[in-house]
């Protein structure tokens, strides 16, 4: 048996205190290895990372970076989540989408895991006249059942009630949410709805249906228009409390009101962006309930989804991993209920194997990781405490110039959301188009023999308001003129790869020239020499001292053998004979386009 000290065990005891300055130092001499010079506060905000909304991520968080208190789950500013037993008793909600006509995988899904269904009705979708045979099997006083309608909620809602009393579902058994969010369409269809039916079902569901919401804040598209998550929130805010406008006018309080409302935010890969908004959601909410004089009305209600707008059409199979690390952040950052939008949501209608893996992937984070057995395990982390208090107030920024703006109806038929969301979508494009940030499968180690997944057409989505976009958008335009140049010709455009001097000299230059042009489309081809490749254009891969020795005469000789451009795979410098230059950070996008534009591949 082991006997501790009077003083127990303090294993870091023997240990001097270290200072912030000392590991500056330490920082300072490492970047001087790299050839930075800067010393101090500066050595550290040289390893800073800047975030959107002006935020940034510092290298290192101690005690001194200091945020609000928290509180505790179930009470208010509900930070740490809405609920005092936080998801612990059975994990959060495991919600699937569905949005074509398919009891089968309907049933499928309730029978392996899956605890509440989205069904997409109306237009496109599901039809109404179809959503008893959809829900025919399905146990409704068990499994709740939120509606994504558009403007045919009231229609889609009316029909839901009446399976509910035909099969002899009590109100008081009845669960989930009729899905009314009439600004939600407006965004994403430009057409205004009156706000009257919505307030009637609000109503009846405060009334009569105590398990059963009628209005979903949904901030999807604006984060599908390329919103930051302090835009995201700024507008689900402002939709929030228009909506508590509307239906305290309409005769309900302000805490039923807050009752009818569920929020949807997007869950991205990163992780630690999406654990602090969720939070700075609930803490937000929380404040407007207590300006409106609710304060412990101000719990929200959270529906997370894996984001769309991170999904990739090519090699798709990388989503898996995209949204299993989304998924783990919506558990962690305390959403309610969970949608994981299968791997191959981007194609098409997805297949039972990508169905399947989307909900074993809740199931598998609930069960074997235990992930929801502790209420917020990232509350407490200096980082996590810092980045939600600073989202938090980014976000109320934005919320706050929507109001001056004269609310988020206003805001969205001035144009003035579609003008700040397109600006920021400029920026990360930038970033997209420069590799600075990377998507996995696409603008880097693309597989450019990868078989295509092909699936059924899936609805067509709601158009004519706010833009949808994807993080693979212009590389997958590259992709498709090659994939047209491939079936039209049998081949692909090509690039002929020299290689200068030995494999030391050449490799790491070399597999970054082959990544970047196959993110193109454009097939590198490293065997044999220029004439043998098929290539019109080459790049040169070294070292750059044997650039200085060989890279002109090696450029005029493949001129002489035929090469229409050459390019150089590395720093812009000064060589004659060499036409661009291709390096970590330039724009990958405008050089491939204009290669392939060259190329004759349209």
């Amino acid at each position: 048996m082991t006997v501790l000290p009077d003083d127990g065990l303090s294993l870091a005891a023997e240990f001097p205190d270290t200072t912030r300055e000392q590991w500056q130092r330490l920082v300072e001499g490492v970047l001087r290895k790299s050839g930075k010079e800067v010393s101090g506060a500066a050595a550290e905000d040289a390893l800073s990372t800047l975030l959107e909304d002006g935020l940034g991520t510092r290298p290192l968080y101690t005690a001194r970076e200091t945020a609000p208190d928290p509180g505790l789950p179930g009470f208010a500013p509900f930070v740490r989540g809405g609920r005092a037993e936080g998801n612990t008793l059975g994990g959060w909600d495991v919600r699937q989408r569905h949005a074509a006509a398919d009891g089968g995988a309907v049933l499928a899904d309730l029978e392996n895991g899956v605890t509440s269904l989205w069904l997409v009705v109306g237009g496109d979708g599901i039809p109404i006249s179809s959503l008893g045979q959809v829900l025919d099997g399905v146990y409704l006083d068990l499994a709740p059942v939120v509606l994504d309608a558009g403007r045919d909620v009231e229609s889609a809602a009316g029909e839901l009630l009446r399976i509910y009393a035909e099969r002899g579902v009590g109100a008081e058994a009845a669960r989930g949410n009729l899905g009314a969010d009439p600004l939600g369409h407006e965004a994403r269809t430009g057409e205004a709805l009156e706000f009257a039916p919505t307030a009637s079902l609000a109503r009846r569901c405060a009334e009569g249906y105590p398990g059963l919401r009628a209005l979903t804040v949904d901030a999807l598209p604006y984060h599908e228009a390329g919103g930051s998550a302090a835009q995201e929130l700024g507008c689900s805010l402002a939709t929030g409390v228009a909506y508590l406008r509307e239906l305290t006018e309409a005769g309900l309080s302000v805490g039923q009101a807050c009752a009818q409302l569920e929020f949807r935010y997007a869950a991205t890969a990163d992780q630690f962006l999406t654990i602090a908004k969720l939070r700075a959601a609930r803490r937000l909410w929380a404040r407007v309930a207590e300006v409106c004089g609710a304060p412990g009305a101000g719990a929200q209600r959270q529906h997370a989804v894996t984001s769309p707008v991170m999904m990739t059409r090519r090699d798709p199979w990388v989503n898996m991993l995209r949204t299993t690390i989304a998924t783990l952040a919506a558990g962690t950052g305390g959403a309610d209920a969970v949608t994981v939008l299968p791997f191959d949501d981007a194609l098409g209608l997805p297949d039972a194997f990508a169905r399947r893996i989307a909900r074993n992937t809740s199931t598998i984070l609930i069960e074997e990781s235990h992930l929801s057995r502790v209420i917020d395990p990232a509350g407490g982390s200096w980082y996590v405490e810092r980045l939600t208090d600073e989202l938090a107030h980014a976000g109320w920024e934005f919320f706050q110039g929507i109001e001056q703006a004269g609310g988020q109806a206003a805001a969205l038929r001035s144009g003035m959301i579609r003008e700040r969301l397109a600006q920021t979508w400029s920026v990360r494009s930038a970033k997209l188009a420069k590799r600075r940030e990377p998507v996995t499968g696409v603008s880097e180690f693309p597989h450019l023999a990868e078989k295509p997944v092909v699936r059924a057409p899936a609805p067509e989505p709601p158009s004519g308001g706010l833009p949808r976009v994807r993080r693979d958008e212009a590389f997958e335009a590259l992709r498709a003129r090659s994939d047209a140049h491939l079936a039209a010709t049998g081949a692909r455009p090509r690039v002929h790869l020299a290689a200068l001097g030995p494999a030391a000299a050449h490799t790491a230059r070399l597999t970054f020239a082959a990544n970047l042009f196959q993110a193109g489309g454009i097939e590198p081809v490293t065997e044999g020499g220029f004439e043998e490749s098929g290539a019109r254009e080459v790049c040169l891969c070294s070292s750059d001292a044997l650039y200085e020795e060989q890279a002109e005469s090696i450029a005029s000789e493949l001129r002489s053998a035929g090469a229409e451009h050459v390019f150089l795979a590395g720093r812009p410098g000064q060589y004659s004979g060499v036409d661009s230059y291709v390096f970590a950070g330039c724009d990958a996008v405008a050089v491939l386009s204009a290669a392939l534009d060259r190329m004759g591949v349209s």
